[in-house]
């Protein structure tokens, strides 16, 4: 059955389903804007750390120097001193030198020391700089290798372990002469004393002998009385802290290793112990070892918690009380600033120049792959325009330029059948016309001539070839009409049976010239048939043409049924309005095309038969016109079945089905009627 194009083109977009976003080209276009806008942000991000980042290293790298160097000195001198009087000297120097505001207060911000004087009215910001405490360093601040171990506590704050000049030199000149040995042996050492004023070697090269070590520094100096009395205070706080958690008490060393499950050794078993434990941990001496087996049994860590603890309280008389420091450039107190150098600015504009160029890059070759087949289609449409034949346009993804293309290319088909349609239809249309004005031009001719008398039968066939070519002229302005949608139409409520019959009462005569018997199926008694919408005039017309196609093509003693009925609305809810002849039928091939124009099964377009080819074409543009739709189906041999289905009319009641099912009969339709 032939479909109206618009009809097809909108179930064919109905059929097809919408294409998921991520292959859209709107989705292709989000991915790519999405990926580049991605790429300029992390891009622009990394530029904002790392110039921040260096910036700060590098141009203030001087100012933490500065800042670092100024904790640590003021850090010195609360280890070494008691309390704070004395400070001014040594900061008033710090603030010269790195020309820094420098600012002591206690923890409760009682002033103790503003190195831009008393008359200074900058306010102090929120948070100090650090806090100077020689018993809690900052790490940051200050290099590891300035602390003494985990406990935080400055070296610098002996305390009690302080030597006296006297037990200095003493202990110094016993250190000499162990330098003096291991120099004589080749080992390379130097006297440097610590913080409290005991002497220890340093070794100048790493790599020294163990042995000629041991026998150099075989008598090592033991404690001094002020160390020995130091050690017991800290040895009894210390027990006291591991008492209060349950732990046994430990034996602490001068160099604050302690001795636990051991007892005490000699200093023969030590060196032995030592050498033993150079010999098995090349890395680690003795006190080492003594830890890693105090770990294992689970006390190591409680033995340093409180030894820290009682260092603490031992040191806390000694050292100066907890300080804020703030520190700032000349001025008023603040954040410290930058600006960005001329080597940090042409970076930023480096690497801003090549985000930029990527993404106008990325930009350019994702916008020329998506634009590529929209020139493809630009040419096919030019070559159209210009009458050339175009070459189908390559289908890509199935995304919005793809079914465009196919979308094109069936254009493209569309359009070259119907100019081929065209073309025909001028022919055909030049044909049926040429015909009866070749009549008429050599009948008159005749006559001019004197070889033919104007008598009644001449004007006859004049007059009839006059009314064939009106006919034609007729059913083209019809079917013009219909193209454009400037037909008239006047629909009103149409009894189906009625309109049937007065059809078939105009074609009685002409079917029994033909020998054919031509009836309407008439229901059985009861309601009245189906009502329908449509226009009484252009729906008689359909149907006559309908009834003289199947009068024509009906052989003599044939049969030519007209029926209506009510197809449900289980079925479109239409009323169908059928013709059915019992002639030759129609080729399965030549179906399609039975309601194109100018199409007669008959190709020599013989005239025997009648018609100019447009009835039927006119068939189906009124029934489409009024609503509705016009189909066919024939078995060759046996008979065809047209059918005209069309709307309702609204008012029309629900009894119209049963009309219908009564006039089918309890059987369903007349077999007389379906089966041809």
């Amino acid at each position: 059955m032939r479909r109206r194009e618009p009809e097809r083109r909108r179930r064919r977009e109905r059929g097809r389903p919408r294409l998921p976003l991520r292959r859209s080209l709107l989705g292709r276009l989000l991915i790519v804007s999405v990926l580049v806008a991605s790429c300029a942000v992390a891009a622009t991000a990394w530029l904002a750390v790392q110039t921040t980042s260096g910036a700060i290293r590098q141009e203030q790298g001087q100012d933490l120097s500065s800042d670092a160097k100024i904790y640590n000195t003021l850090l010195g001198y609360a280890a070494t001193h008691p309390r704070w009087e004395d400070v001014e000297d040594t900061a008033r120097e710090l603030a010269r030198t790195s020309q820094r505001r420098i600012v002591l207060t206690t923890e409760d911000r009682r002033p103790l020391f503003d190195s831009a004087g008393a008359s200074s009215v900058a306010p102090l910001p929120a948070q100090a700089s650090a806090v100077v405490d020689p018993l809690s360093v900052d790490t940051v601040l200050v290099p590891d290798a300035m602390t003494a171990g985990s406990d935080r506590i400055d070296p610098r704050a002996v305390g009690p372990f302080l030597l006296p000049a006297n037990e200095r030199t003493e202990l110094r000149a016993i250190t000499e002469k162990q330098v003096a040995c291991l120099n004589s042996v080749g080992v390379a050492a130097d006297v440097v004393d610590g913080p409290s004023g005991r002497p220890r070697i340093e070794f100048v090269r790493g790599d020294t002998d163990r042995d000629l070590e041991f026998k150099c520094v075989a008598q090592n100096s033991g404690a001094t009385l002020t160390e020995k009395k130091a050690l017991d205070e800290l040895n009894t706080l210390a027990d006291a802290c591991l008492k209060r958690q349950g732990h046994k008490g430990a034996t602490l060393n001068l160099d604050l290793s302690w001795d636990r499950g051991y007892g005490q050794i000699t200093a023969a078993e030590k060196q032995s112990a030592e050498k033993q434990s150079a010999e098995k941990y090349p890395s680690e001496k003795y006190p080492a070892e003594k830890k890693a087996a105090a770990v294992e049994r689970g006390d190591d860590r409680a033995i340093a918690s409180c030894v820290g603890s009682a260092r603490r309280e031992q040191l806390t008389d000694h050292v100066a009380a907890p300080a804020l420091l703030f520190i700032d450039g000349t001025g008023a107190v603040s954040v410290p600033g930058f600006d960005l150098s001329p080597s940090n600015t042409a970076r930023i504009v480096g690497v801003t120049a090549l985000v930029l160029a990527l993404t106008v890059g990325v930009s350019v070759i994702a916008g020329a792959r998506l634009v590529r087949p929209l020139h493809a289609l630009t040419g096919a449409a030019q070559r159209m325009r210009d009458g050339l034949d175009s070459a189908p346009v390559p289908v890509g993804p199935d995304n919005e330029i793809g079914r465009l293309a196919a979308a094109f290319n069936d254009m493209a088909v569309h359009r070259a059948r119907l100019e081929e349609q065209r073309k025909v239809m001028v022919s055909d249309v030049a044909h049926e016309l040429r015909t009866p004005l070749s009549n008429i031009r050599g009948w008159l001719e005749a006559a001019q001539d004197g070889l033919a008398d104007p008598d009644p039968a001449f004007v006859s066939s004049l007059l009839e070839e006059a009314v064939q070519l009106q006919h034609i002229i007729d059913d083209l302005q019809d079917l013009g009409a219909a193209d454009v949608g400037a037909l008239r139409l006047h629909p009103e409520p149409v009894y189906a049976d009625e309109l049937l019959g007065q059809v078939a009462a105009a074609y009685q005569g002409p079917a029994e010239t033909a020998g054919v018997t031509l009836s309407v199926a008439t229901p059985k008694p009861g309601p009245p048939g189906p009502t329908l919408y449509a226009d009484p005039v252009r729906l008689r017309q359909a149907v006559s043409n309908l009834v003289s196609n199947a009068v024509r093509h009906t052989p003599s003693e044939g049969r030519v049924t007209l029926r209506s009925y009510r197809t449900g609305p289980g079925h479109g809810d239409e009323v169908a309005l059928e013709v059915s002849d019992t002639g030759a039928g129609i080729p399965a091939d030549d179906i399609p095309h039975v309601f194109d124009r100018f199409w007669r099964a008959e190709k020599s377009r013989n005239r025997s038969t009648g018609g100019s080819g447009l009835g039927l074409a006119i068939v189906l543009k009124l029934a489409e016109a009024q609503g509705g739709t016009a189909s066919v189906v024939s078995t060759e041999g046996k008979g065809s079945v047209f059918t005209l289905r069309l709307p309702p009319a609204p008012a029309e009641a629900p009894a119209d089905a049963t009309a219908a099912e009564a006039a089918a009969g309890p059987d369903g339709p007349d077999p007389i009627n379906m089966t041809l």
